[in-house]
């Protein structure tokens, strides 16, 4: 692997936008002890930025986490992902998927997603 293909992917696997805990938790309208057991169990993912634990904008539907983020996530985790790895997957630019993973949960490429998530488990 040459280092421009390394360095494309570390700048193409990040979201647009990260959200602090506690802005989550606002936004979701939940306590903040409430979205840190939500990160514990897996139906949210937070990963640590300047010290500080955030979340992707990208995950977080109006007052709610996408629909489909949970299995995804469950799914990642199964196959061996931690939680950084998780990011850089949902990140990865893919045209299929309305530009990458993430983007796709929220839209009606969601099935496809959890199929690819699905798939590398084996």
């Amino acid at each position: 692997m040459s280092d421009s293909v390394t360095a494309s992917e570390s700048i193409a696997a990040e979201p647009t936008g990260w959200v602090p805990l506690p802005d989550v938790a606002d936004k979701l309208d939940l306590s903040i002890s409430k979205v840190n057991q939500m990160v514990r169990d897996g139906s949210l993912l937070a990963v640590k930025r300047d010290g500080i634990r955030v979340v992707p904008a990208e995950l977080l539907a109006n007052d709610t986490v996408l629909k489909h983020l949970p299995g995804v996530l469950t799914l990642l985790r199964d196959a061996g992902y931690n939680d950084e790895e998780a990011v850089r997957w949902l990140y990865e630019p893919d045209d299929d998927l309305d530009g990458n993973a993430a983007r796709g949960l929220g839209g009606p490429r969601a099935r496809e997603v959890k199929r690819r998530a699905q798939a590398l488990g084996f």
